[in-house]
């Protein structure tokens, strides 16, 4: 069957019947959240275990089960390889996994999954893991992708249930109250596993810096929390500022920064108590600090960011030119040392920040907000996923979730990565859908949206560059020759759910090129 923007999805991928993508807010519902597990506690409980082996055995683990973990450490995590070595020498088989997301930092889970250890994953992948995954033949069912409030919406509705939920906590106490943003090793705040930890059979924290009681603040509670393990390490928070979360130096990308900024000026948005999101990339980080010496120029006292915190929000800051940051994730170490010590520096939820299913979601109080891509299409579709060799290499994000809620959402993009174009006449995988997406900035020009005509008069006015995407595309393709293109078989290797759980995408196994 054929979804709303035309991708072809199968009425069932592995066990589960798929409801198709309808458009971004075609199935706002009333209904009841799944129940979470009641159990009590005994008076004066000892929740501590001695190691990883005793909590899989306290917890009940065992094969075909599920097990969650968050990934506020990136790629400086250590949490998700002690507990599968753990699984691995005691024999388990057959394991779900549901990450936040799964970084280079896992690629010892390539062999868990040939050992038979885990057998499916739910979560973003970046990199060697969901190279792996695009091979085809590697896991029992399709990889599920969703976006951070798309994987709170799953859990909360019963979409997905989690038997043990592993919490890396920089900090806790003995009772099981943690936090990410004390003791030795603090990575910023990770209440992405709040969800978790309330809905999963039973809670596991793991830290390596057990603190008298109580923790504060509490991100996670004692109440939802079965046992407390000790470890020598849980993560490395150097790491976490890895990827694309560094500044860009390149002249063209810096361009497109100033260009995007240039764009926020103008569009009508950008008055007292205007508030707006960058994503993670070079370009996004740049257009942030770029957007902050025009705010201060103009006068304007933003109302919020929003987070991944980063050093360039925090400095908006505190420059006074935005009252509040509001955030779910750290990108570097700045931004975990403001959260600690700026009152106006606030933790959110992904609840909070982007649940489908609540009655009211932080990114739909954003006036702007500037994400990147692997790809674009002709009808502003956008590609996050996929490389255009088909390649699974990334997770989702935020980036639906922002893109959906933004007054308007800007794409920056240079228009070739080397020799590869980034404008595709149809994208290799839609991650996020045109209809939310309303500009795309590039070197060579600024591309509106035909239904954001508003916009475009705004922009003209102002003399910015703006050009029609073909008109962008014929000139970045007459610089390179013809790419080959992937040539891709039956076998479903990923599944990508819009945030309200329909399917908006599939990606399927690479079977060689044209």
């Amino acid at each position: 069957m054929k979804n709303a923007i035309g991708r072809e999805i199968p009425e069932v991928i592995g066990s589960r019947n798929v409801s198709p993508y309808a458009g971004a807010f075609s199935t706002l519902r009333a209904d009841r959240k799944a129940g979470r597990h009641q159990k009590g506690a005994p008076q004066h409980e000892n929740k501590i275990l001695p190691s990883l082996e005793a909590a899989i055995e306290a917890t009940g683990l065992s094969d075909g089960m599920t097990i969650s973990f968050h990934h506020s450490f990136r790629d400086g995590d250590r949490v998700i390889n002690q507990v599968l070595d753990a699984c691995a020498r005691k024999g388990l088989k057959d394991l779900r996994l549901l990450p936040t997301a799964l970084f280079p930092v896992h690629a010892g889970i390539v062999g868990h999954i040939e050992s038979g250890l885990v057998s499916r994953i739910e979560g973003s992948m970046n990199g060697p893991i969901g190279a792996f995954v695009s091979q085809g033949g590697r896991l029992s069912e399709p990889a599920v992708l969703r976006s951070h409030g798309g994987r709170w919406r799953a859990i909360e509705a019963g979409d997905v249930e989690i038997d043990v939920a592993f919490i890396a906590a920089p900090q806790a106490d003995a009772y099981g109250n943690a936090t990410g943003i004390k003791g030795k090793t603090p990575c910023g705040p990770i209440a992405f596993s709040a969800v978790d930890a309330q809905y999963a059979k039973h809670t596991v924290v793991l830290t390596s810096d057990l603190a008298p009681y109580p923790v504060y603040p509490m991100e996670i509670q004692q109440g939802w929390v079965d046992y407390v393990v000790v470890l020598d390490e849980i993560g490395d928070p150097d790491n976490i500022a890895s990827g694309t979360l560094v500044l860009t130096k390149s002249p063209t990308r810096l361009l497109i920064a100033q260009m995007t900024t240039d764009a926020v000026v103008h569009s009508g948005y950008f008055v007292d108590g205007f508030s707006f999101q960058g994503g993670a990339g070079g370009i996004s980080l740049a257009a942030t600090k770029y957007l902050g010496d025009e705010m201060e120029k103009a006068g304007i006292v933003g109302s919020f960011g929003m987070g991944g915190g980063t050093k360039m929000l925090v400095e908006l800051l505190h420059r006074g030119l935005i009252r509040a940051i509001l955030d779910g994730q750290a990108f570097d170490l700045d931004a975990v040392r403001s959260i600690r010590e700026d009152e106006a520096h606030v933790m959110i939820d992904p609840g909070m920040y982007a649940n489908y299913d609540s009655r009211g979601c932080a990114t739909y109080k954003l006036d702007a907000a500037f994400l990147g891509a692997t790809e674009v299409d002709l009808d502003f579709n956008v590609n996050v996923n996929t490389h255009s060799d088909g390649m699974l290499l990334h997770g989702i994000g935020g980036h639906q979730d922002v893109a959906a809620g933004a007054a308007m959402t800007m794409i920056t993009i240079p228009t070739l990565r080397g020799r590869i174009p980034v404008i595709m006449d149809s994208v290799t995988t839609v991650t996020t859908p045109g209809e939310v997406i309303d500009v795309i900035v590039t070197e060579r020009g600024i591309a509106v949206n035909p239904k954001r005509e508003d916009l475009k008069e705004r922009f003209l006015a102002a003399r910015l560059p703006v050009r029609s995407l073909e008109e962008i595309k014929e000139e970045a393709d007459a610089m390179i020759q013809p790419v080959r293109k992937p040539v891709f078989g039956d076998e479903i290797v990923a599944a990508i759910e819009w945030r309200d759980g329909t399917m908006i995408d599939v990606v399927r196994k690479v079977e060689g090129f044209e």
